[in-house]
């Protein structure tokens, strides 16, 4: 089961490889990685809509791909 995160204390960052064309845009909060251990991930075109909760280790191997490499958008 899911826990629930009250995510309207949440701040918002977008990827640096969000343009402004309408494109896939990802947002991920950090608000909650050190207190709950999560990070919330959301599109940026539909903030009101749901986030994806990734465990803060996950989120950070997944970044670390990205910048290796090892992992392509």
């Amino acid at each position: 089961m899911t826990p629930q995160v009250d995510l309207s204390g949440a701040h918002w960052s977008k990827s640096s490889y969000s343009g402004n064309n309408g494109g896939n845009c990802v947002e991920a909060s950090h608000t909650f990685a050190t207190t709950a251990g999560i990070v919330p991930v959301r599109d940026s075109k539909d903030p009101e809509g749901p986030a994806l909760l990734f465990p803060n280790t996950t989120w950070q191997t997944f970044l670390t791909g990205l910048k290796s490499g090892d992992i392509t958008a």
